[in-house]
């Protein structure tokens, strides 16, 4: 059973101070979670405990024992395990040939087979089944997460430590993982829970440690605290602004689309004939696992792929097919699922990356030329109305938190007053702060009457936000849901492809 010891831990990104004298310790066989806004430190602290990082100064005690961590290998060889929020699997391989990565030798003929039976009784010993002959590429996320787990698990890890887990799951998935986590402390094995979600965090630990500007602010047991308390340690501050949906003051249809085809890198259909209408000052959340024809439907609605057949139009105007650039002219603003791919250029300035789409649109541009005081000038406007910090317009974006990259995304697409937003995953991996905050811009937003296509794996977040639930299902929407009738068990079990008796096809 590991007892784990972080003391001290300090590591400096050049003059960016990450991890500030950090003390906290993991014991045998609990679940001890580790909360803070985006850029408090916490990815950072467990990647150094993982191997990834090394700390400036401080050491890690294992079971009493000074230990060296250089690398994932090192870590891997004491025990500790990591499962990251973007899975390491090589989706052209089965289960049991990513299962056997890094456990064979290269001086000896192997065969998948060997690690089938391995896989199973790993599999089934943590109530998370999985078949070792399925290709990785033919399972769903959720399925996915549970190879890396007992991949993890099968490479001797007494300790793991879980981003985000259950940010890709349906409810039913989630409590599944749940048990399992309960199982598995319960044989000795320690976890280290981040999650941004405060609800399963005192679910699921018996202790919380919370982290802010890099420093440990405290480490409280479960039974001890509330959800709000915790709340206020991360950001800091002592009161916190609910994000409230008011009612809405719904106008005509302004985004319709009618039997939309869309197919996906294999050529498969991803969309399969789906239609809808979003309202002026309307939100229509879409939920749904990622995997489900969501992020197909995203990119053809915003112009970054072609759809085999459908309709799009803005205001009664015909849009299917056209390219990004003429799409955004149209009135279609697009906060993009991955902010680090294709929402920024990090290292580009914050001021730059605030007019990317708009360099050569007066103000900012004039003869081919960039007009630096106009830049300059809307930056600082930006960076005050939606508080990106550092508040400096020549920092670098990639140096950013999470937070404050999205916020620039955020700004640079609602600075255009768009008439409809198609917003893909807006507070994934962002703290309880950041996340408020973009939720209250989205809701500031459809006041404004955008109409707004939410597409979010965090069902709370689509039932917070939306007037209407649309559930996806394999490329369809299983079905469309006034808000007041989108309970969590019902649009779960539809999230699974599952009808409850009482909801409209």
């Amino acid at each position: 059973m590991p007892h784990v010891e972080l003391l001290g831990i300090t590591k400096r990104f050049g003059s960016l101070l990450a991890n500030n004298n950090v003390t906290l310790d993991v014991r045998p066989g609990e679940v001890h979670s580790i909360l803070g806004e985006n850029g408090a430190g916490k990815t950072t602290l467990m990647n150094i405990l993982y191997g990834l990082y090394r700390p400036n100064s401080g050491r890690i005690l294992l079971d009493g024992r000074p230990v060296s961590i250089a690398s994932p290998h090192d870590a891997i060889s004491l025990g500790i395990g990591m499962v990251h929020q973007h899975f390491m699997l090589v989706p052209t391989l089965t289960v049991a040939e990513n299962f056997a990565i890094g456990q064979t030798s290269i001086f000896r003929r192997w065969s998948a087979r060997e690690f089938e039976p391995k896989v199973l009784r790993a599999a089934e010993d943590i109530g998370l089944p999985i078949d070792p002959k399925a290709f990785v590429s033919d399972l769903s996320v959720g399925q996915q997460q549970r190879v890396e787990i007992v991949r993890a698990l099968g490479r001797g890890a007494r300790l793991l430590i879980l981003d985000e887990p259950t940010a890709v799951l349906t409810p039913q998935e989630a409590r599944e993982l749940m048990g399992a986590l309960r199982r598995l402390t319960s044989r000795g094995t320690s976890i280290v829970f981040i999650s941004h979600k405060l609800k399963e965090v005192m679910e699921i630990s018996d202790r919380i440690s919370v982290l802010r500007l890099g420093a440990h602010v405290r480490t409280v047991g479960v039974k001890d605290t509330n959800e709000r308390e915790l709340a206020l340690m991360m950001v800091g501050r002592q009161e916190l602004e609910t994000v409230r949906r008011e009612a809405a003051s719904v106008g005509p249809p302004v985004f319709m689309v009618r039997d939309l085809r869309v197919r996906d890198e294999r050529g498969q259909e991803a969309v399969r004939g789906l239609s809808f209408d979003v309202h002026e000052g309307e939100i229509l959340g879409v939920a749904g696992v990622a995997g489900n024809g969501q992020t197909e439907l995203t990119e053809a609605l915003v112009g970054l792929r072609s759809p085999v057949a459908g309709s799009v139009t803005v205001d009664g105007r015909e849009l299917a097919g056209f390219r990004a650039g003429r799409m955004i002219r149209a009135g279609i603003g697009h906060v993009p699922e991955d902010r680090q791919v294709w929402g920024l250029f990090p290292d580009l300035s914050v001021a730059e990356n605030l007019i990317a789409d708009r360099h050569a649109e007066a103000p900012f541009g004039r003869n081919g030329f960039l007009q630096p005081r106009a830049i300059q000038s809307h930056a600082d406007q930006m960076i005050q109305d939606f508080d990106i910090r550092p508040a400096g317009r020549s920092f670098r974006v990639g140096a950013l938190s999470g937070g404050n990259k999205q916020k620039v995304v955020v700004a640079r697409i609602f600075a255009r007053r768009p008439r409809v937003l198609v917003i893909n995953q807006p507070t994934r991996g962002l703290d309880v702060g950041a996340t408020e905050y973009i939720r209250r811009r989205i809701l500031g937003e459809r006041s404004r009457g955008s109409a707004i296509l939410l597409i979010s794996a965090d069902l709370d977040e689509v039932l917070a936000l939306s007037d209407r639930v649309a559930i996806m299902y394999e490329g369809h929407f299983m079905a469309i849901l006034p808000v007041e009738q989108a309970s969590t068990e019902r649009v779960g079990l539809l999230m699974a492809g599952v009808v409850p008796a009482a909801a409209p096809g």
